[in-house]
């Protein structure tokens, strides 16, 4: 059993390669081989959200504080709030973030396949943001 005891790991910037605004990442968990899992806590600013991006096997998010907002490829923007859980499934094209007004935190869970847990792409434009 490890114990990482709260406040041990610095705090991230998202970068912006993959994020627009300012998005705060705090790693919760990276499981050592064999096992898969990862998970990080994702606090965005109002305004702020994920570029599109896929997991290879899918993502769960649960959304701890505030407002925010997810879309799927084609889809439309899905309001998300504390006590919901979001299910994307593999290779699901998808973005998520902050409402224009209010911040949200979730926890992030996803596991890796050929060591990846993500495929970033393309930043979600203004025009596609304001959708929610």
């Amino acid at each position: 059993m490890e114990i990482k005891r709260a406040g041990s790991q610095a705090s991230g910037k998202g970068p912006a390669e993959w994020f627009t605004g300012n998005v705060r990442l705090d790693r919760l968990n990276e499981a050592p081989d064999p096992a898969l899992v990862a998970c990080a806590s994702v606090t965005f600013e109002p305004g702020a959200r994920t570029a599109w991006h896929t997991h290879p096997l899918g993502q769960t998010l649960i959304v701890i504080w505030g407002c925010g907002w997810a879309q799927r490829e084609g889809g439309p923007v899905e309001e998300i709030r504390p006590g919901d859980v979001v299910w994307i499934s593999p290779g699901e094209k998808h973005w998520h973030g902050a409402s224009r007004t209010t911040g949200m935190t979730h926890i992030a869970i996803q596991e890796r396949l050929n060591g990846k847990v993500v495929e970033w792409m393309e930043h979600v434009t203004d025009e596609q943001y304001r959708q929610g």
